[in-house]
Parts: C-alpha cells; sequence; structure tokens
C-alpha cells in the first residue's frame, strides 16, 4: 500500500488549489534550477537508476530512451513531443494529471528536454480534451510569467519553449510517428522505422516522443533519488503507477499506487470490490483494450506489473483496468473493441486495412451465434495473419483482444452457436 507521503500526483482528484500556487505550496518547482546545474548526463543517469518504464504503454526505460538521443548537435534542433493523446479505450490518467496538477508535468518537461539537449518541446494533446487542454494552456502561461519557462527557465541560463498542439481526436495519432506527422500538418499515419525519431523525428530533428505519465514524475524522482522510486515494486517493474479501474467494481477511480500490487488489493482498497463479490467476476482486461483479457479467476492473484501479467497472457498496457462480471456479454464486449479497431485504422497496411474489417464482421456473427464452430479457428488465424505484419502496433492491438477471447471464452463462443442452432434462446446475445 503506497503512504500518502509518498504520492507524485498529491493533486490527483483536483481538491487543491492546481494553479502555480497550489502547485509550489505542494512542493513543485523546487530547486528546479540546481536539478538542471547538476548536468544532462547526471540526469540521464538517474533517470536510468531509478529504473522507470514508460507509462504509455510499451514499459521502454525512459533513462535509455533519452540516452538514444545526439550528445552533440550537428545543427539541427532536437525535440522533446509528449503524447497526450491517450486515445486507448479505457485509459484515463493522464487527463487527470493534465487537469488538476500540469505543473508536474511542464517541469517534467523542462527538465527532460534540458537532458536531450531540446530548447522545444511539443505537447499533442487528444482532440476531445478540451477542458484539459485549458487547464494545461493556463498552467504554461503562469510558468512563462513566472520565468520558469522561456528565455532563461528557472534562472537556469537554458532557454527553453513549450508549446500545446491540439489534435483531431484521431486514435491512430497516439502511435509515436503517426503523431508527429500530425504535429507537422500531415495526416496521421505512422511512418516506417527505421529511421527511429532520435535520429530523424518531428521535421527530421532528432526527437523523443514521451508518454506524460513518463514525464509528469521525473521532477520528483530527481528531488527524492532514484534509490527512493526504485524502491517500489518487483526488480525491472520499479515505482509508483497511475491505475485506472473502470467497469464492474463498486468505486471505479484512477489512483496512484505502487507498481506490483496484487489485483485484488488493487479492487479491495481503492474500489470498494467487484461488483456482486468475486465470486460474479468473469474477466479482466488490465492494461487498456488493446491487450488481451484474462480470465477472472486467473486475474484475482496476479500482481499488476509489466513481467507479471506477461505470465498470465496479457500486458500491464496502460494500466487501464477494465474489469467485467458475469453480467457481462463478453462476445458484444471484444467485439464492441474490434469494432473500435476497424474504425481507427489508418489503412496504410494491408494486413490491418483488411483485416480489422474481416475480423469484424466475423465478430458480427459470432456475437449473434450465427457462424460455424470452425470459424473460430479461422478467426484467430487471421488474427496471427495480422499481428505483427504491420508498421505499427494498431494490428496487433485488433489482434490480441480477439486473441484473449479464443483463449479464454472458447466455450462461450461455441455454447452460443450451439444454442443458436437448435433455438435455445437463452445462451443467445442481448439485442
Amino acid at each position: 500500500m503506497l503512504k500518502d507521503e509518498d504520492r507524485i500526483f498529491t493533486n490527483l482528484y483536483g481538491m487543491h488549489d492546481r494553479s502555480l500556487k497550489g502547485a509550489l505550496a505542494r512542493g513543485h518547482w523546487d530547486g528546479t534550477a540546481g536539478i538542471l546545474a547538476k548536468g544532462r548526463d547526471w540526469i540521464i543517469d538517474n533517470m536510468k537508476a531509478s529504473g522507470l518504464r514508460g507509462r504509455g504503454g510499451a514499459g521502454f526505460p525512459t533513462g535509455l530512451k533519452w540516452s538514444f538521443m545526439p550528445k552533440e548537435s550537428d545543427g539541427r534542433p532536437a525535440y522533446l513531443v509528449v503524447n497526450a493523446d491517450e486515445s486507448e479505450p479505457g485509459t484515463c490518467k493522464d487527463r487527470e494529471i493534465m487537469r488538476h496538477d500540469p505543473h508536474t508535468l511542464i517541469e517534467g518537461c523542462l527538465i527532460a528536454s534540458f537532458a536531450m539537449n531540446a530548447h522545444a518541446c511539443y505537447i499533442y494533446i487528444r482532440g476531445e480534451y478540451i477542458r484539459e487542454r485549458e487547464a494545461l494552456q493556463a498552467a504554461i502561461d503562469e510558468a512563462y510569467e513566472a520565468g520558469l519557462v522561456g528565455k532563461n527557465a528557472c534562472k537556469s541560463g537554458w532557454d527553453f519553449d513549450i508549446y500545446l498542439h491540439h489534435g483531431a481526436g484521431a486514435y491512430i495519432c497516439g502511435e509515436e510517428t503517426a503523431l508527429l506527422e500530425s504535429l507537422e500538418g500531415k495526416k496521421g499515419m505512422p511512418r516506417m522505422k527505421p529511421p527511429f525519431p532520435a535520429g530523424a523525428g518531428l521535421y527530421g530533428c532528432p526527437t523523443t516522443v514521451n508518454n506524460v505519465e513518463s514525464i509528469a514524475v521525473v521532477p520528483t524522482i530527481l528531488r527524492r533519488g532514484a534509490d527512493w522510486f526504485a524502491g517500489f515494486g518487483r526488480p525491472n517493474n520499479a515505482g509508483t503507477k497511475l491505475f485506472a479501474i473502470s467497469g464492474h467494481v463498486n468505486n471505479p477511480c484512477v489512483v496512484e499506487e505502487a507498481m506490483s500490487i496484487s489485483f485484488e488489493e488493487l479492487i479491495e482498497k481503492h474500489c470498494g470490490g467487484i461488483r456482486g463479490g468475486w465470486d460474479n467476476l468473469l474477466a479482466v482486461i488490465p492494461g487498456g483494450s488493446s491487450v488481451p483479457c484474462v480470465r477472472g479467476e486467473n486475474m484475482k492473484d496476479a500482481v499488476m506489473d509489466f513481467d507479471a501479467l506477461r505470465e498470465v497472457g496479457s500486458s500491464l498496457g496502460t494500466a487501464a483496468v477494465i474489469v467485467m462480471d458475469k453480467q457481462t456479454d463478453i462476445i458484444k464486449a471484444i467485439w464492441r473493441l474490434s469494432k473500435f479497431y476497424k474504425h481507427e485504422s489508418c489503412g496504410q497496411c494491408t494486413p490491418c486495412r483488411e483485416g480489422t474489417g474481416w475480423m469484424m464482421r466475423v465478430m458480427d456473427r459470432l456475437v449473434k451465434g450465427e457462424a460455424e464452430v470452425e470459424e473460430i479457428d479461422m478467426l484467430f488465424d487471421v488474427t496471427k495473419q495480422v499481428e505483427g505484419h504491420t508498421i505499427c502496433a494498431l494490428g496487433d492491438a485488433a489482434a490480441w483482444p480477439i486473441q484473449g477471447l479464443i483463449r479464454n471464452f472458447r466455450d462461450v463462443i461455441e455454447d452460443r452457436i450451439k444454442a443458436q442452432k437448435t433455438g435455445r434462446v437463452s445462451a443467445v446475445a442481448a439485442e
């Protein structure tokens, strides 16, 4: 259980003043110039030592990612781009940072940009986040007025500009290279890698793209020390983490907890348990809609971190925990996700463009039980032909929920097909 004094986001619920005055009172912007004075290498070494892994889903070590940026400029500027697109269904953690604790993000942007020799940072915020954009822009304006960013930021001798860019609401722009394309004013379509953004990113210049939470925790880690942060969670899964728990729990919430907390403790302590009790738990999607679901009985003792969830056939992703009880039509729930991925595919890669529509149409029939049992294996085969054969991970994101459904709930799909054939209405989907 995370103690209150160890929380990084001290205003997650907006109970306190979110302005600069409130942020200063809670200890933000404290000695920022002193952190910068310790130099680039010190910051990157400490980020590596802290064990922070990216909070946007992939879990790539943050300090290592920063170290890929060129040490010396070849004449091109460098950029930090913050991915505030947060379009993964079920995920709503970054919006709480931007609404209620925006100065953690702005200070993190300054420190991270300095560490990567970038004088400019772009925050790309998703199109639907109107109020979040207003809160964040107000905080940026305050930081400029107070001299914390801009020319000679925090009196450190470092010039730093920060820009907030509003997207147009496309899920694909959450993929880092599609985000860069959109930021440049082009269609949001993923780029081939290599070149990776650290070599040629925004406007062909060295760029690092990081998630909001990954950047917002940086100042506190550097103030309190890498060892403090590394002290939470299991080895290689360090730190505190925002969990966004939705669905059939008594009290859905976004909460900051230590990594490697057990699923049962997370739900009992913060969500008041499962609706209808633990015996009523059907399935859990532990990391946002693109990771496979896990059967309830396999999830109760699961540990919430990157490595442990891989062992139960899923992933921590963005830590958006979607809980489904036994009143859920699980086939229909996964069909809804396949519809979403079909709608959001950019159409650049054939397996994804054709495959997402094909998978959704088979799912349409599975929901009604109007398919043949053989089609279950055929659908699984198609997900394997999409997965790993596309430029970006949207193909994987469309395939994994369906793979999770077939692996864990094949009996439910078969029952529905048989019920439809024999005319038993009870097992057929609700309209």
